[in-house]
């Protein structure tokens, strides 16, 4: 007799597969094998050695040479004692050597540790303490940085990479600010290039597909930030998914958001090895350097914000770059919500063939690809949706159902409620966190903390986020996270965060602090504070108040306070 459940998502699945576009095939393809993305490589690199894997402001690495430098890092590695399941941390830009260095840990059978290089001490020191990582690879600029969370920091061996010696001397547009600096290795250090030059090579074994593989550092809306523990077959599985849904098995994709980023990960690192394709990376945005790669490599496919695109608009091509190589680009909505209208500019601005669309529905805990909107653009049906935020459907072997938040019961379609996943890429748990791995993972399904909804043809549609994560020019921040790190302030009896909307970056985070009885608390004092310890973004703006208003069972009211940031008023 079937369940419930079984009935439910039997129901789902004929909504999905009657609505699922022609053409697009609903089962799971691996080009080349359900094996390691560092398999993938080994065999891009023997299909097609002189293929160009990375273009990087006029330096080109090939699917060989990618190859054959991770090979020499994983064999570093492991001759200097880092075995299966150790923790390597990155903390480097975009660049060439963060692609050497994913691939020689994963190749090593270590753990990627991602580290945002805009975190400041009290940040990394917290990241690397809790992956325990034995190794730290950073960019010599952030030497300072490193050195000082030195003393407190677990890492046994520094890496520093000078991103300046992989560049020609003249490229084909502009290098940012700093990038092309000389060579400042600090004495703590090893230079990563001497490290690559004077490896010797040694064995290595396959990885094995299930193994703990990266930890991608997600947050939380109590406490500070927890690691998701991923595998290669989470990465794979991804990977396969988005190059079949989206159309990227041949092409050529641009990249400037921060691979460190999960989403950059699967769009910079992962997706163009499985495809085999070239990925024309950039260190950061800059629409002029945008316009010129697309037409210098004849870009096929790129992704960033809404507001990137109308920027680039905007701007207006005032030097006349082709852009007829563009047939996809995807748009992700954290300031400006992608519209009929900028739509329509985009087709005018670009050509009739390049279609901008919503990215997909994903959390770090997912790998962040669990749904796909191409095939959906018809009158503009998925910007016209009721309700507004249309996600698509599920990638082939991801299911959705939604369930109420306080009772679990299942919602049927057209009814709000909790966003719960179950894929081959959902985490297998958070990275020494027990008892937060049982509060998202049930019974296989990760429970999102989003509020959504299934339609009647099985779309998933995004309500709002349950969880009070705030995002701030796309980059999240967590209330949680910033009420830790500010109750080290002296003087601060109690905190509580919310974010507010911004006409510039989205969202912007306020922090509404009680002084202890004796404290004299300034909140311009306190924000300075911030500053010297947090990324730029997560820097929050300060209310001084009295009393938090509570709730009778002694929770924090925080819409409250969210309409007294609001209002600007008294608090």
């Amino acid at each position: 007799m079937p369940t419930e459940e079984s009935e439910y998502l039997a129901d789902i699945a004929r909504r999905v597969t009657s609505s699922w576009p022609s053409g697009l095939d609903s089962e799971i393809s691996y080009p080349l094998g359900e094996v390691p993305i560092t398999t993938y490589l080994r065999r891009r690199a023997a299909l097609a050695p002189e293929e160009i894997a990375i273009s990087f402001y006029g330096y080109d690495m090939t699917f060989a040479e990618l190859d054959e430098q991770s090979d020499r890092f994983a064999s570093h590695l492991r001759a200097t004692g880092i075995r299966p399941g150790d923790r390597v941390a990155v903390m480097l830009p975009n660049c060439p050597q963060f692609f050497v260095a994913f691939y020689g840990i994963l190749k090593a059978s270590a753990v990627l540790v991602p580290v945002n290089p805009m975190f400041k001490e009290v940040e990394l020191t917290y990241e690397l303490a809790d992956s325990d990582a034995r190794v730290l690879v950073f960019w010599d600029a952030l030497a300072a940085i490193v050195g000082d969370v030195r003393a407190e920091s677990v890492v046994e061996r520094y890496l520093s990479v000078s991103i300046g010696e992989c560049l020609p001397e003249s490229g084909p547009y502009r290098v940012p600010a700093g990038l092309d600096a000389p060579a400042a290795h600090p004495a703590f250090a090893t230079p990563f290039q001497e490290v690559l030059a004077g490896a010797r090579m040694v064995a290595l074994e396959e990885p094995e597909l299930d193994a703990l593989a990266a930890l991608n550092y997600t947050g939380g809306t109590t406490g500070m930030p927890k690691g998701c523990e991923h595998t290669q077959r989470h990465m794979l599985y991804t990977a396969v998914t988005a190059i079949q849904t989206q159309r990227l098995q041949e092409g050529v994709s641009l990249v400037y958001i921060p691979i460190f980023w999960i989403a950059g990960e699967d769009a910079g690192l992962l997706v163009p090895v499985v495809a085999g394709t070239r990925v024309v990376l950039l260190a950061r945005w800059d629409p002029e350097a945008v316009l010129a790669a697309i037409e210098i490599y004849g870009v096929t496919t790129i992704m960033g914000t809404v507001d990137n695109y109308v920027e680039l608009m905007d701007l207006g091509n005032p030097d006349g770059r082709s852009l007829a190589s563009l047939r996809y680009a995807m748009a992700m909505s954290f300031v400006k919500r992608l519209n009929p209208e900028i739509r329509r500019r985009w087709r005018e601005f670009s050509s009739a063939d390049c279609l901008l669309r919503e990215a997909a529905y994903g959390m770090t805990e997912t790998h962040t690809i669990d749904t796909f909107t191409l095939g959906f653009q018809d009158g503009d049906a998925d910007l016209l949706s009721d309700p507004p935020v249309f996600c698509g459907l599920p990638m082939p072997g991801t299911e959705f159902k939604i369930v109420d938040f306080e009772t679990g019961e299942l919602c049927g379609p057209g009814t709000e409620g909790e966003i719960c996943v179950r894929s081959p890429s959902v985490t297998t748990g958070y990275w020494g966190n027990a008892e937060a791995t049982a509060a998202a993972l049930k019974g296989g399904w990760l429970h999102s903390g989003d509020a959504g909804m299934i339609d009647e043809g099985g779309f998933l549609h995004y309500m709002g986020r349950r969880k009070e994560m705030i995002k701030v020019n796309g980059m999240s921040v967590f209330p949680g996270e910033l009420e830790v790190l500010l109750s080290a302030y002296p003087g601060i009896e109690a905190v509580a965060v919310v974010g507010v909307p911004d006409a510039a970056k989205g969202e912007v985070p306020v922090a509404f602090v009680k002084p202890t009885p004796a404290a004299n608390l300034d909140a311009t004092a306190i924000e300075e504070w911030c500053r010297n310890r947090f990324a730029t973004y997560k820097v929050p703006g300060v209310r001084v108040v009295s009393q938090l208003p509570m709730t009778t069972t002694g929770k924090v009211r925080k819409e409250a306070l969210r309409e007294q940031a609001l209002d600007r008023g008294p608090a």
